[in-house]
């Protein structure tokens, strides 16, 4: 039947389906039957088809019948399979690539897939020795590659941060800076690769400026067949780290687009997790979620594991002490199940944000001076910075507070944007004495108000507000706090709102109970849906891209219209453009 169906495809008009059925009619080796997989494995691999492509190279390799040329399609295969997230799979073929003669450059592509599979499964610390030793092999090979792979290397031990130790950041870093010269004009992978070696090596004064190129470099590629699609996710992740809030959020949109279009399931929740966090910043608590829940489809469907990282921090800026407590605890685990002893930054980061909202200082205190490590190779570090500045002014300790703002500082000047330097004047104002803290606040709000970034100002308002009250300024206090009390209402930050209405309270003012959104009551798997549904895409394509059946869809739709209240898609996608409804004060007095 395959042997017909090839006769009858026009090789013209559908090469790749006649490929397919020739080698599915075929019993044995075939070379000019390989030969053909192949280049249909091209031409998948050219739009974006990398399931395809990891089909065509498996079945070319089991066809081919020179040993040297089956492990090399075998290893082909294998990392096709790797980027489609079928990473059993592309053991397997490794394995049969190992079987087989391999020259130099193919053994040091062995340790490069087995590197990129062990740190996409695990994120462990298995991945970086073996992507190391890859890039020190590809160097008298192949120099591009080479830069490509210390690259790897240096994104898999600086940006999961909660498991890499600083000495081998540092030694991963200091053979980066080694590494062969780029190409002239330099890539965006090339700025991106220098810029990391020199911030980690030199400090932020000298790795910002290259970093902050490579961003601009990546943000003017928008081309789903450049390097872009490889690299999106750590250039989208310096974006943050560099406090741009605007390239963090254009990047990481783009990434999880071009990887959902690719069906690139290996890289999917790393775009995914890291547009989650942009959500994060920006007050979308919900959308955060929606996002967490198609991660756990890919893993489960990929076999990839997950820590419970993303559910942390939503529970820590909602202020959510009993369900926070228990994620830490599960992360804790993770940490120990993966072997690793260096202290969990991004834990004592977000435990340190959690009590900072429940306004238990000392507590955040003790969790922020845990995540100031002497490193700028720390991916929370500044964030931490942030919380500990507060928690110590706020525990009386304005020393600590002082050191804290000195090593901020050398960050957010670097970097120059209204996100770090409005976090720098708030932070600043908690230390300064009297009258001359009043412009340090005015101009940390004036500037995230430019910024995506609206928890930072819904907390430069609170804090303005209660510096106010403290003045005795009980009007002018209750406009920032007012402000301040319905962007964390919004937001569902819980318990940074019960701290602005108990503030607005001393104020003289009442703030009503705050109305819950009826999109609040969704789960996050049907505001997934809803939002989806509400952007035109139908039950089929939605089942497709959260790995639901089509049924499966129609019955969370079905749950979501009768929570909201809505009869037809348009009117679902009417009712999320809504503002979310804030708390409206009422006042006692003045």
């Amino acid at each position: 039947m395959h042997r017909a169906l090839a006769d009858a495809t026009d090789p013209e008009v559908d090469p790749d389906r006649r490929a397919w059925h020739l080698a599915q009619a075929t019993a044995g080796f075939d070379e000019d039957v390989a030969s053909e997989l192949e280049r249909s494995a091209g031409r998948a691999q050219a739009r974006g088809g990398l399931a395809a492509a990891a089909a065509f190279l498996e079945r070319a390799s089991a066809l081919t019948p020179e040993p040297s040329r089956r492990a090399g399609r075998a290893l082909a295969a294998a990392q096709a399979k790797h980027q489609a997230g079928a990473f059993d799979a592309a053991l397997r073929l490794v394995a049969i690539a190992e079987s087989g003669p391999l020259d130099e450059l193919q053994r040091a592509q062995v340790d490069l897939v087995r590197g990129e599979i062990a740190f996409v499964v695990d994120r462990g610390s298995d991945a970086p020795p073996l992507l190391l030793k890859a890039a020190k092999s590809f160097e008298s090979l192949d120099q591009g590659l080479a830069r490509e792979t210390y690259l790897e290397a240096l994104t898999a031990v600086f940006f999961p941060g909660l498991l890499a130790s600083g000495e081998s950041v540092l030694e991963t870093a200091q053979a980066a800076r080694a590494a062969p010269p780029s190409s002239q004009p330099p890539r965006a992978s090339d700025l991106l690769l220098d810029g990391l070696a020199l911030l980690i090596t030199e400090g932020y004064a000298t790795g910002t400026p290259m970093l902050k190129m490579a961003v601009n470099a990546f943000r003017a590629e928008d081309s789903p067949q450049g390097e872009g699609r490889r690299w999106l996710w750590a250039a989208s992740r310096v974006a943050g780290f560099l406090w741009d809030d605007e390239a963090w959020d254009v990047l990481s949109a783009r990434f999880v687009r071009l990887a959902r279009d690719a069906g690139a399931l290996s890289v999917l929740p790393l775009a995914l997790t890291t547009r989650s966090a942009v959500k994060v910043f920006a007050g979308e608590l919900v959308m955060s979620a929606s996002l967490h829940e198609e991660v756990l489809a890919i893993n489960e469907a990929t076999g990839a594991s997950l820590a419970p990282y993303a559910p942390f921090a939503r529970t820590s800026f909602q202020g959510r002490e009993a369900e926070a407590t228990q994620l830490i605890e599960a992360a804790i685990r993770e940490v120990v199940r993966r072997g690793e002893g260096q202290r969990p930054t991004f834990i004592h980061w977000l435990t340190a944000v959690l009590y900072n909202g429940l306004g238990r200082y000392e507590d955040a205190l003790a969790a922020a001076e845990q995540s100031d490590e002497n490193t700028p190779a720390s991916w929370w570090r500044n964030w931490g910075l942030v919380e500990l500045i507060e928690a110590a002014a706020r525990s009386g300790k304005p020393e600590l507070a002082a050191g804290a703002l000195d090593r901020l500082s050398q960050a957010t000047a670097a970097s120059g944007t209204d996100w770090a330097l409005g976090v720098e004047a708030r932070s600043r104002a908690l230390l300064t004495e009297g009258e001359a803290a009043e412009p340090l606040y005015r101009q940390a709000i004036e500037r995230l108000e430019r910024t995506r970034v609206r928890v930072e100002l819904a907390r430069a308002r609170l804090l303005y507000g209660e510096w106010l009250r403290r003045e005795r300024r009980r009007l002018d206090a209750r406009e920032q706090l007012r402000a301040a009390h319905q962007l964390f209402t919004e937001f569902g930050m819980e318990a940074f709102a019960e701290r602005a209405r108990v503030e607005l309270e001393a104020t003289g003012e009442h703030a009503r109970k705050r109305t819950i959104e009826t999109r609040d009551d969704l789960t996050p798997q049907e505001a997934q849906i809803s939002r989806l549904a509400a952007d035109g895409a139908t039950n089929q394509e939605i089942a497709a891209q959260l790995f639901i059946s089509p049924s499966t869809v129609d019955y969370h739709l079905r749950k979501a219209f009768r929570k909201l209240g809505v009869k037809s898609r348009h009117q679902l996608e009417q009712h999320l453009l809504k503002p979310s409804a804030g708390a409206e004060p009422v006042a006692r007095g003045n």
